[in-house]
């Protein structure tokens, strides 16, 4: 079986379009229960999505350039921030670095207890958005986007950085 899609390699996030590779009976089965879950995908989104997988290469590899240095950028500055813990992202274009070592100290007033409520806090204080674990099960991590321009990167997260290195 493949499941695939256009969503990263072609940067169309948001599109849905994706296609499933395999023995006929299960490409049958699961296409008679796809067609009663949803609608199916735009025809605009299916040329664009059919363009983008015949067409040239070459914005992918400047892409795949942009993200690794963003990456590479993100979890540099994050592993200079007292008390967070990052390991290298090996794909996608997230982080998920470990703030439990910041859980329960004191913090502009506040002592955080969950990686929610320091997301909160950062939020606030910081004005950057993060995604608590509690959302994907994992308490005690922050996601964060790297998707997004270099200069805006840099500036979140030395932000973020500026606020969680008050923590006592």
């Amino acid at each position: 079986m493949v499941v695939n899609g256009v969503a990263k390699t072609y940067a169309m996030t948001g599109w849905r379009v994706g296609w499933l590779a395999g023995p006929a009976d299960v490409i049958k089965a699961a296409a008679n229960l796809q067609s009663h879950l949803s609608s199916n995908v735009a025809n605009v989104s299916q040329r664009a999505a059919l363009a983008a997988i015949t067409g040239p290469l070459d914005a992918v590899v400047e892409m795949r350039t942009a993200f690794d240095r963003r990456r590479r950028a993100m979890v540099d500055l994050l592993r200079a921030i007292p008390g967070v813990e990052c390991p290298t992202p090996r794909g996608a274009f997230y982080a998920y670095p470990s703030v439990q070592a910041l859980l329960g100290k004191e913090l502009r007033g506040t002592r955080p207890q969950t990686s929610m409520e320091l997301a909160a806090a950062v939020l606030e204080h910081a004005e950057v958005a993060v995604v608590p674990g509690e959302a994907f099960g994992t308490p005690g991590f922050f996601r964060l986007s790297y998707a997004l321009g270099d200069d805006d990167l840099r500036t979140g997260v030395e932000r973020m950085g500026a606020l969680l290195a008050e923590a006592r």
